[in-house]
């Protein structure tokens, strides 16, 4: 067993050894590790021990085997060595006097040799510059340009300058100094290229005006070219926010009046930077507060139409230019913007409009005002701005402009009425008639008959008045030109504005006329007359109108002229003057009267006062064959009774205490004188004696006390067919107590006599009789 390990030991220590002589020493490292860790390291340094002696041994033997060969190679060697050193002196020699014949040589390899090295300086240099002159060139070329105030190139080649040029030369101190400076370049040219457009912004609010004005004026050429060619398509097919959309308003244009340059070179400047936005949020803000400024109408601009015109012509201005930017600019400004600033325009022009046109008088100035803002929507709804509330807002100047030609045609009237002598035209040619007719429709077979001269029965103010009617009818036709109303808007405009002519302006001025102090009864008579002429011709006014507006009568919802009421409530005015008139006429003559209530004398003669006041009745009738039956008959009534009414209270006023049988027949003569007026027929038309029973009452009672016919009164007194009818007990009573008093006071001595006793018993007893009656009615 122990035999067998240690053949076994005696093979591995064998191939451990073999391993060693044939591995690389670097990797001998695990070999001896395995035999360190067996048990029989000693046996193996016994075993390596004896493998060196016979490696030693192999050596020493070839070695010795070798020995001659190795004294023969150092024989040789030390011959060489004799050799080697003649050569070495020989070299050294020829080296000595190669460096001596060198030197020179040596000298001017160096001199090249710095040449060369001058030279690959010189080209490199070179090949630098040849990289920095493009970017020294193109730094120049963007100074030329800033100088230039080319600055949208100058951006362009700063672009260049950075993106391409500097990086190839970068590291070059130079080029750090421009990278440096290239932020504060572009806030050069941001600031330069803002300036700019600050100086445009200032240049398009100077030039607004001039804009404004130029638009309109094309906008004017514009219209009336298609007044006068109504057939023409007015549809171009071209959008109205289109710049193509505005045949004859762009040349010239906005363009030719400002360089629109500076905002273009702007907003590109600020795309290129980045900052467009900024750009925009600027333009539109400071476009904000140009709108407002425009927009803001000066205090004085109702004094004239140049005040209206230079404020139409700003707001044109400002809109045409913002147009144009619109067209010419991808979205500098978009249709949101503009619709907002003109939503804001448009409530602010109306706003100011409004206040304004409120202080205007004139009307010619009204309907200048009217037409430029016609003219003012007319050429922005080309431009493609809703203008629809402007057109709203005419309507309402529109009854503003009926107000002041009612004031207007009120002062007419006035200086017609005030200047008319209110006398029949005396016409003394058939041209002078003619040229009357023509002025005011009139026919008159009979007038056309009589040879002149002749007299119309009208005063001027008829025709005049008549004229200036239609006048007004003209001019507020006028003013409903071109506001895109039908001609049954204008028929009806035109008809509500001349019924508030005729029933409040024509009315007012008429009745003032009437009402006036000194007024006479010719004159109203003959403003009767007048009225009833100019009521005849209303018809003739619808005609008119109907004409001039094409629209019937007969058509739906036609407003009527009002005229006949106006002329017919002026006529009842004058005819109601009249008869004030009249009455205060006969109070005047009744002042006159100076009855001795206590005469005994018996008159044969009425009393003057009253002959004068029925003569004066009798002239005045006469001026009346002109006017209407019924006016005339009701002018004289009324005239007869007042004159009765008032002589009766003469009578019974409380002042005349006492009167005498003598007084009351100087009494009954005017009565009488009354009565044979009344009789005379002053006015035609009456029935026989109804006149006369407007003094019915005076001459029943003056009857009953002359007569003395109390028993009669008495007896029939209560019955319809009496005597007495229109004899009031309590009017009888009063006269009767005056009576009395009277007989009392005369014949204080005289109730001795048997006569006066009776009498007086009479009166008393009549008295009673009568007290009697009065208190029976009442009970």
């Amino acid at each position: 067993m122990a035999e067998a390990e240690s053949l076994e030991t005696a093979a591995e220590h064998e191939r451990i050894l073999r391993e060693i002589e044939s591995t690389d020493t670097a990797c001998i490292g695990p070999t001896l590790r395995s035999v360190y860790d067996g048990e029989e390291h000693g046996r193996f340094m016994e075993k390596l021990e004896t493998r060196i002696r016979n490696h030693d041994r192999e050596i020493e033997k070839m070695c010795n085997f070798h020995y001659q060969g190795f004294v023969d190679s150092i024989t040789e060697l030390l011959k060489v060595r004799g050799e080697a050193q003649k050569l070495k002196n020989q070299v050294t020699d020829t080296n000595r006097k190669l460096q001596h014949e060198g030197k020179e040589l040596v000298i001017a390899m160096e001199e090249l040799k710095q040449c060369r090295l001058q030279q690959r300086n010189i080209s490199a240099t070179v090949d630098k510059l040849m990289l920095c002159l493009p970017v020294l060139e193109m730094y120049s070329k963007l100074r030329d340009q800033m100088k230039t105030k080319r600055h949208y190139p100058a951006l362009k080649t700063l672009e260049h300058l950075e993106h391409t040029y500097l990086p190839q030369v970068s590291h070059y101190r130079f080029c750090k100094v421009m990278v440096d400076n290239i932020p504060k370049l572009r806030e050069e040219i941001k600031d330069v290229s803002m300036s700019d457009l600050k100086d445009f912004l200032e240049s398009i609010r100077k030039h607004s005006d001039k804009i404004g004005e130029t638009a309109m004026k094309q906008g004017q050429r514009h219209r009336q070219r298609e007044k006068q060619a109504p057939c023409r398509e007015p549809n171009t097919g071209l959008d109205p926010g289109s710049p193509g959309s505005h045949p004859g308003l762009k040349v010239p244009g906005a363009q030719d009046l400002v360089d629109f340059s500076p905002v273009y070179r702007c907003l590109h400047i600020y795309s290129v930077l980045g900052a467009r936005e900024t750009f925009e949020n600027y333009y539109r803000k400071q476009r904000r507060k140009q709108a407002r400024l425009v927009l803001q109408p000066p205090s004085n601009m109702h004094e004239t139409l140049d005040g209206y015109r230079k404020y139409f012509n700003q707001i044109v201005g400002f809109f045409v230019v913002e147009d144009h930017i619109l067209h010419t600019t991808q979205g500098l400004v978009n249709r949101a913007y503009i619709d907002e600033l003109w939503e804001m325009a448009l409530s602010k022009t109306i706003a100011a409009l409004r206040t304004h046109s409120s202080y205007c008088s004139d009307p010619n100035l009204v309907l200048d005002l009217k037409n430029l803002i016609v003219l003012f929507a007319d050429t922005l709804q080309v431009y493609g701005f809703p203008v629809n509330q402007l057109f709203d807002m005419l309507l309402e100047i529109r009854d503003q402009y009926s107000e002041t030609l009612l004031k207007k045609w009120a002062g007419i009237f006035r200086n017609i009425l005030d200047s008319d002598n209110y006398s029949p035209i005396p016409v003394t040619s058939e041209e002078m008639y003619k040229k009357v007719v023509g002025q005011f429709p009139f026919q008159d077979t009979e007038l056309e008959k009589q040879p002149f001269p002749k007299k119309f029965p009208f005063s001027e103010f008829v025709p005049k008045v008549y004229n200036q009617i239609k006048e007004f009818i003209y001019a507020c036709l006028k003013f409903s030109e071109d506001l895109h109303l039908s001609s049954t808007e204008v028929d009806d405009m035109i008809r509500k504005s001349t019924n508030l002519l005729l029933t409040r302006t024509l009315s007012n001025s008429l009745q003032n006329v009437i009402k006036r102090k000194n007024i006479g009864l010719t004159e109203l008579v003959q403003i009767i007359i007048n009225t009833t002429h100019l009521e005849k011709s209303c018809k003739y006014l619808e005609e008119f109108i109907t004409n001039i507006t094409n629209v019937l009568p007969e058509t739906v919802h036609t407003t009527k002229l009002y005229g006949t009421t106006t002329f017919k409530d002026a006529r009842h005015a004058a005819e109601e003057e009249i008869y004030t008139n009249l009455n205060q006429k006969i109070d005047q003559f009744l002042q006159l009267a100076d009855y001795d209530w206590m005469t005994g004398d018996l008159g044969n003669k009425a009393s003057d006062y009253l002959i004068d006041l029925i003569a004066f009745l009798r002239s005045t009738f006469a001026v009346f064959t002109h006017l209407p039956g019924k006016v005339a008959q009701t002018a004289c009534m009324s005239a007869c009774k007042h004159l009765a009414t008032s002589l009766m209270q003469l009578l019974l006023e409380a002042e005349v205490r006492q009167l005498t049988l003598g007084a009351l027949q100087q009494f009954n003569l005017d009565v009488r004188e009354c009565e044979q007026f009344a009789r005379s027929g002053p006015v035609p038309g009456f029935q026989e004696d109804t006149l006369q029973l407007a003094f019915i009452d005076l001459r029943q009672l003056l009857d009953l006390f002359i007569q003395w016919d109390w028993s009669t009164y008495l007896a029939d007194y209560g019955q319809p067919n009496c005597k007495y009818l229109r004899v009031n007990p309590v009017t009888a009573l009063t006269l009767l107590e005056k009576m009395k008093d009277t007989s009392r006071k005369n014949n204080m001595f005289a109730q001795f006599r048997k006569n006066e006793r009776d009498k007086q018993k009479l009166i008393d007893t009549v008295a009673k009789q009568l007290r009697g009656l009065i208190s029976s009615h009442h009970s």
